[in-house]
């Protein structure tokens, strides 16, 4: 038990260097992996028993390790699908393959099938998402620790989404709940129409509240001292990686990867606070977000599932979150929920009408009862 406390956060490395073994095996291998570590997800999530224990850690660093490591890996990775999938890749950098791993990367992108590189596309957009992001947000909410912030910024980079480090701490934080925050989705938005809007808003509130911050400090705004400006230059200096492993064809593959593991994260944010309500200057309460406590997407999301104590104690590492048996739940594990509605967004909204419904009855106040009349 003591070591596998510790070693059950290290899935995702272990999921990200067994994909890197198995899509390199050539044809219908990366397909192959796609569907068993989606089909692992969802029926993990479905037979195993619910994760409701909170630890004790001693050796905490060993909790923080798998994230730092994950971004040299996550970088490997895309590099490997892009060349890949865009059939062209850099003399020097296959060459690098060759030598330091023993990749025969030239053999391997011309044995995959155009269904392979779908599944590249996919696997390297889920793990931005999981293995980039999520991480990402919790190591951005370390305000005060510059390794975990600069780790967390380049996690970000892949994604394009430097905003998320600023619009999330401060601004989702203060108004989850309220109609200004664009990370809750209203009941009944259908989830690209709330991607588009929650993308467009996130970047306008993140540089508000950036350029307020850089006049109370006094910062040029032109300066290393603007975040969305490093933000912007750090995802820059990755896809100008890509390009140089690939050229424009593996830059492009790179940013169409990258807009996907987006539209995921907005996913996961759809999915958080669907539909829910709270009444303007109430404190933020454990009902304001949809919690799971299913094993499997709990530790491969780092107990971002805790979602009511997260919220709740945003200090908190995320080791710390305690599972509220009495908060609003998923129907599903939070992975197996973002399948539903990626790709049947109808059904998970009737699913949530009842829910919602329940959330009316047992954990709306007053104030927020009237709102929801008044809107729906």
């Amino acid at each position: 038990m003591f070591i596998f406390k510790y070693l059950r956060y290290y899935i995702t490395t272990i999921t990200l260097l067994i994909s890197l073994f198995v899509c390199s095996l050539g044809a219908t291998w990366p397909t192959i992996f796609l569907i068993g570590f989606s089909l692992f997800i969802i029926i993990g999530d479905y037979l195993i028993k619910n994760d409701t224990k909170t630890f004790n850690y001693q050796f905490k660093i060993l909790l923080d390790l798998p994230s730092y490591i994950n971004l040299p890996i996550l970088l490997y990775f895309i590099i490997f699908s892009v060349i890949c999938i865009s059939n062209h890749g850099s003399e020097i950098v296959v060459g690098f393959f060759q030598k330091f791993f023993f990749l025969d990367i030239v053999s391997i992108k011309n044995s995959i099938l155009f269904i392979d590189k779908i599944s590249l596309i996919i696997l390297s957009s889920l793990f931005i998402g999981i293995m980039g992001t999520v991480p990402a947000h919790e190591l951005t909410h370390r305000k005060n620790n510059f390794f975990d912030m600069m780790i967390g910024n380049w996690l970000l980079a892949f994604s394009w989404d430097c905003a998320f480090a600023i619009e999330h701490v401060y601004g989702h934080h203060k108004n989850v709940g309220l109609p200004s925050d664009p990370a809750t989705a209203k009941r009944n938005e259908g989830l690209y129409g709330f991607i588009i809007r929650a993308i467009v808003k996130e970047q306008k509130d993140a540089w508000s509240l950036e350029v307020a911050r850089l006049k109370r400090r006094r910062h040029h705004f032109f300066s290393t001292k603007n975040r969305m400006l490093l933000g912007y230059f750090k995802s820059i200096v990755i896809s100008s990686i890509m390009f140089f492993a690939s050229g424009w064809i593996g830059l492009v593959i790179f940013l169409f990867i990258s807009l996907i593991s987006k539209f995921l994260l907005e996913t996961i944010n759809y999915i958080e606070h669907y539909g829910l309500i709270r009444a303007p200057g109430n404190p933020v309460r454990p009902a304001h977000s949809w919690n799971s406590n299913h094993y499997i997407s709990s530790i491969y999301l780092c107990n971002v599932t805790r979602h009511s104590a997260h919220h709740e104690k945003s200090n908190l590492k995320f080791w710390e979150l305690e599972s509220y048996k009495d908060a609003p739940k998923t129907p599903f594990g939070y992975l197996s929920v973002l399948y539903l509605t990626i790709f049947f967004p109808r059904i998970y909204r009737l699913i949530m009408k009842k829910k919602l419904k329940d959330w009316d009855l047992t954990f709306a106040t007053k104030d927020e009862l009237k709102i929801i009349k008044e809107l729906y």
